[in-house]
């Protein structure tokens, strides 16, 4: 067990390893890593290769146009690794934009001299292979994920059960429809694992589809869709980067006019601790939807630190 030296190159998978009761196995981490608080101070091992500030529109073009040139949106810190000697290196092949890519980190790991690393790639669409996932991690590092599973299974039940001995399902009509937001300029839909946490909250996840990638959404769509309730949750933004961005949105014609809007059933969420990141954490999500979609039978206290009614944030902010 002394002997590990992982590098964590995704939140995520810091996440799992953290959980798996491995954190100070952890010697590096990605420029994005921060959670647990504990390895926030050890060495970064990618940076990314556009400027990460700025509004969606603008970092959107950005890494559009690194794409376009066939170019890396990160990359790996060479030297930084040859220091660290890793016997492991975690990294994904789920999304190019979200963290270095499988491709980079072979590449880079074929270049270090005086380490030879294992890779573990991570690359789940749905909550199934999350499981897998930490288990994968787990029989990797030499130790049994039995016991995380079942407890990050059991809250997942919690919620489930509550849900089903209450009086909202007894028909359809009564669950909430839900559109979650995974980037705002331009507008995209969240799929992958945020549909089966929507339902597991109770409520009908509207554009996103279960296991595959979030949609590109037109304006008008969201318009005719007019859900009960709308989520932000934009894949890399915190609370107070959401709080701001979600302010260009009102400037839309009909926004006015939606259901969510006039029935103050619109929300803004920290998507960069919970919803972007398919880990432990993800539970955590759940339980912030439930609450939010029905905060007669939930409270976590999550409020305020994760999510906040898009309504009070606004009429604060003079926008409304």
């Amino acid at each position: 067990m002394n002997q590990l030296r992982i590098v964590s190159l995704i939140p995520s998978a810091t996440e799992i390893v953290a959980a798996l009761g491995l954190t100070d196995a952890i010697v590096g981490r990605s420029h994005e890593c921060d959670y647990p608080p504990e390895i926030q101070n050890l060495p970064v091992c990618t940076q990314p290769k556009f400027n990460p500030e700025g509004t969606g529109i603008e970092i959107h073009n950005r890494v559009t146009q690194l794409l376009q040139n066939a170019l890396s949106v990160y990359k790996v810190e060479l030297d930084i690794l040859e220091k660290l000697q890793p016997t492991h290196i975690i990294t994904q092949a789920q999304c190019e934009v979200c963290a270095c890519s499988l491709v980079e980190v072979e590449q880079a790991a074929r270049m270090l001299v005086n380490s030879q690393p294992q890779i573990i790639s991570l690359q789940p669409n749905m909550l199934a292979e999350i499981w897998t996932d930490i288990e994968r991690v787990a029989d990797t590092l030499g130790v049994d994920a039995t016991s995380t599973i079942a407890l990050l299974q059991s809250r997942i039940a919690a919620i489930t059960s509550k849900i089903s001995a209450s009086s909202i399902l007894n028909t359809k009509k009564t669950l909430p429809t839900v559109a979650c937001i995974e980037w705002i300029e331009p507008l995209m839909a969240a799929g992958n694992w945020i549909p089966e946490l929507v339902a597991a909250a109770g409520g009908i996840s509207l554009f996103g589809t279960v296991g595959e990638h979030s949609p590109w959404l037109k304006w008008e769509s969201l318009v005719e869709a007019n859900p009960d309730v709308i989520i932000f949750m934009p894949c890399g933004f915190d609370l107070n980067r959401t709080r701001t961005e979600a302010m260009q949105i009102t400037q839309n014609a009909q926004w006015q006019d939606l259901e969510a809007v006039k029935t103050g059933k619109v929300y803004i969420t920290d998507g960069n601790s919970y919803f972007n990141r398919p880990g432990p954490r993800l539970v955590d999500s759940l339980e912030i939807l439930a609450e939010i979609l029905h905060p007669e039978i939930f409270d976590f206290g999550f409020g305020a630190k994760a999510w906040q009614r898009f309504s009070e944030m606004a009429a604060a902010s003079n926008f409304l």
